[in-house]
């Protein structure tokens, strides 16, 4: 059996989002925190020997790490037969992973960041609210036509677009303005073994 241990952070949808395939699937593994308060030299020194980037999250499998959210969704997926939809489908979820590491997974975690964190000029924060509501528009678009990205079936593209959706008032945005994402996000928070981000990802307490 694998062994794996995940590397992420209470703050990190990218984190989430692999945390929770995991939760999904059933997969066993073992979640350390990583405080990215500290310097990225003062942090533990098996998360940095594993990251390459210096970034969460970091899944290391039988010692092997890897490293980039939906790349490792892609080998979760690959790997246990699960959440990569139907072999005729796993084009279309590659271009929702793509899409989402540059439109909401990039405009939205931002967005949260200057209204919640760290405040920005206000043409910033206002350029990057326009993209988050964009990409809200496109998702929408999409889910009123199905009750997943892809069709009928939980596939890693859900869980990627979502992540950083369950914090969407820290941005300042309210889910009701696009219902049928709102619907989608209900859909996904009644699966067996989901958790909120803020449970799931807080720091565990050694026994």
């Amino acid at each position: 059996m694998t062994t794996l241990t995940l590397y992420g952070n209470c703050f990190s949808g990218h984190s989430y989002k692999v945390r929770l395939a995991l939760m999904l699937a059933d997969v066993s593994h073992d979640y350390v925190h990583v405080d990215l308060a500290l310097p990225r030299a003062e942090r533990p020194e098996d998360f940095r020997a594993a990251s390459r980037f210096g970034e969460v999250p970091v899944l290391v499998a039988d010692g092997t790490p890897m490293c980039q959210s939906n790349a490792i969704l892609q080998w979760l997926a690959d790997s246990y037969g699960r959440l990569d939809g139907a072999p005729g489908e796993r084009q279309l979820v590659r271009e929702w992973l793509c899409w989402e590491s540059n439109r909401i997974g990039f405009s939205l975690p931002n967005l949260r960041l200057a209204r919640k964190f760290f405040p920005q000029p206000a043409e910033v924060t206002a350029w990057l609210e326009q993209r988050v509501k964009a990409d809200l528009n496109e998702l929408e678009s999409t889910l009123s036509r199905h009750a997943y990205l892809i069709g009928s079936t939980l596939t890693i593209a859900d869980l990627s677009a979502s992540a950083y959706l369950w914090w969407l008032g820290d941005a300042g945005l309210d889910i009701a303005g696009w219902p049928h994402v709102a619907a989608w996000l209900e859909r996904i928070s009644q699966l067996p073994g989901w958790q909120h981000p803020d449970e799931l990802m807080a720091a565990e307490i050694p026994d």
